[in-house]
């Protein structure tokens, strides 16, 4: 949303969509195969769909020695799959649509931020409050 006015995509109408106003980016997850990002933190968000990521980092030695830097390496680290130029993205979607399957270190991010987002916190949290009393599972 920050540089969607610099797109204009009159000429990929049908095939893409600008849904950089719509209201939660929550919703746009679920009903998506994958996600193309660049360096934004929406990849902590996705992960726990367990859906394939593609970074697209065009300008990674830019970004990485002059504009912010990482807190992780993120060359090695990624949780998906670096690509740098149009070209390598368009291959890599193509590849992951045909057999998705996930970056190597996904499982490494999967466990790390979402093994509690198993649909059982809040029973996890009433127990640890209110377990001297409360009975149910």
């Amino acid at each position: 949303y920050l540089v969607s006015e610099n797109f204009n995509l009159e000429e990929y109408k049908g095939f893409a969509l600008d849904v950089s106003s719509y209201r939660d980016i929550r919703d746009l997850y679920l009903i998506s195969d994958l996600l193309v990002t660049d360096y934004s933190s929406v990849f902590f968000d996705y992960i726990n769909l367990k859906r394939p990521i593609v970074f697209f980092v065009y300008d990674l030695p830019l970004y990485r020695d002059a504009i912010r830097g990482f807190y992780l390496n993120f060359q090695e680290e990624a949780p998906g799959y670096l690509v740098e130029t149009k070209e390598e993205l368009i291959f890599k979607l193509k590849d992951i649509l045909q057999k998705p399957t996930l970056d190597s270190n996904y499982d490494t991010y999967y466990n790390l931020f979402c093994k509690l987002e198993d649909g059982e916190a809040s029973k996890r949290v009433i127990k640890r409050i209110f377990g001297w009393w409360y009975k149910g599972d």
